[in-house]
């Protein structure tokens, strides 16, 4: 893999004071978004054993990372994706309509396409919530898109405050496009 770095690219920060600013801002969002979308931090496993059918392994081609553990004389894997583990963890936690979970998720894709974005190191956020049917609409989904972004401006709101040098780059509308929209606007690109 090689790191492209822009030309003009200049860091508005220093090393040192860019990690304690993404430790800090990254607490916040976590707190904000909670507060946005009624969710509990929960802890993610690391790895899973394989037949618990919890692992995804996203697209299907992938295959995951895995070791024995002696001690259980089981293979376990890394895990890849949360998606299938949160759904589990939903209705083991008791969670009720409305309410859900989220967590700092951290995984190896060893069959990860690497550049500037995309590592075989995963640290991101995933989070799950219960709804009913009727809140499967898209109303309801441009609400949550809605409660996403504004604690995604508070956090920055955040940043610059405490790094005043920082721009405020998160546009202040949202525009919402249909899969069908983006069709019909370039009906010759695939999807």
């Amino acid at each position: 893999m090689c790191l492209i770095i822009p030309e003009q690219y200049k860091s508005s920060l220093g090393v040192i004071q860019t990690q304690q600013a993404i430790k800090e801002l990254k607490d916040y969002f976590e707190q904000r978004l909670s507060e946005e979308l009624k969710l509990t931090r929960v802890s993610s496993p690391l790895f899973v054993l394989p037949e618990t059918g919890t692992n995804d392994n996203l697209n299907g081609v992938e295959k995951a990372v895995n070791f024995n553990v002696p001690n259980i004389n089981k293979n376990v894997e890394i895990v890849q994706s949360l998606a299938k583990w949160k759904r589990v963890a939903l209705k083991k936690y008791g969670f009720e309509t409305g309410r859900g979970i989220y967590t700092d998720m951290n995984a190896i894709r060893k069959d990860e396409e690497l550049d500037n974005i995309h590592s075989i190191y995963v640290d991101q956020w995933d989070w799950e919530k219960v709804i009913t049917t009727q809140l499967r609409n898209i109303t309801y989904l441009q609400d949550t898109v809605k409660a996403i972004v504004g604690a995604l401006k508070r956090t920055q709101d955040q940043a610059c405050r405490r790094f005043p040098i920082l721009n405020r780059v998160i546009p202040e509308k949202i525009t919402f496009l249909t899969t069908q929209q983006l069709e019909d606007r370039y009906p010759d690109k695939t999807p």
